[in-house]
Formats: structure tokens, sequence, C-alpha cells
């Protein structure tokens, strides 16, 4: 009786919800970065590359300097669309890489970003 319950108790959980992409908004070419401290992102474009997603990008901090970077992301197929996700970025000269939470979802050439 108590594995019935369980059982029930499992299989009545509902899964996680996904949230609506195309619900978020539409991805603009320049905006703060992740990580704050006054750092705008510029030029940034995903595109589709296979099971990835690429964009070169430029980070430039308050004081006018600007760091050529590059974004590569895994692409999930997803809402009839593609989830970049899990980004890892370098420096385009290879001084600094890391990783960012920012997703962005791509369906019938409109990129939108996770708010």
């Amino acid at each position: 009786m108590r594995r019935i319950a369980l059982l029930l108790a499992l299989t009545a959980t509902p899964a996680l919800a996904q949230p609506n992409y195309e619900s978020w908004e539409r991805l603009v070419p320049r905006f703060e970065s992740t990580g704050g401290a006054g750092v705008m992102i510029g030029e940034y474009d995903p595109i589709v590359l296979d099971d990835r997603c690429v964009t070169p990008f430029t980070a430039t901090l308050p004081d006018g300097q600007v760091f050529r970077n590059i974004a590569l992301f895994h692409a999930v197929p997803v809402q009839g669309g593609i989830l970049c996700t899990r980004a890892r970025w370098s420096a385009m000269d290879r001084s600094a890489e890391g990783t960012s939470p920012f997703e962005v979802f791509i369906k019938d050439g409109v990129s939108r970003r996770a708010p």
C-alpha cells in the first residue's frame, strides 16, 4: 500500500514548467553585462552552428577601454527554436575567459534574452 501511495505521489507531481521563451524581450546589440560594474556588452548577435551558438562581442569598461571577446553556448532545441545556454566566453587574445548565466532564445530569425 505504501508503495502504491508513493508511486501515485511521484507520478502526480507536475513537471517543471519551461518558461515561455517567446515572451522574453528582444535581444538588442548593446546591453549591460550580467556581471554589472558598468560594463557594457556590444555587437552581440549569436548565430547557431550545429549544436552551438556563437557570437563575437565587445566589453566596454566605464573608462572607455574596449575588449574583444567571443562567446560559445550549447544550442538546445526547444519550443520550435534554439535556446543558447551554458555560455563560455574568452578574450580574442586569450588573456581572459569565464562562464556566463546569459541565455538567448532564437526562433524565426528573432533573438530574445532571458529576463
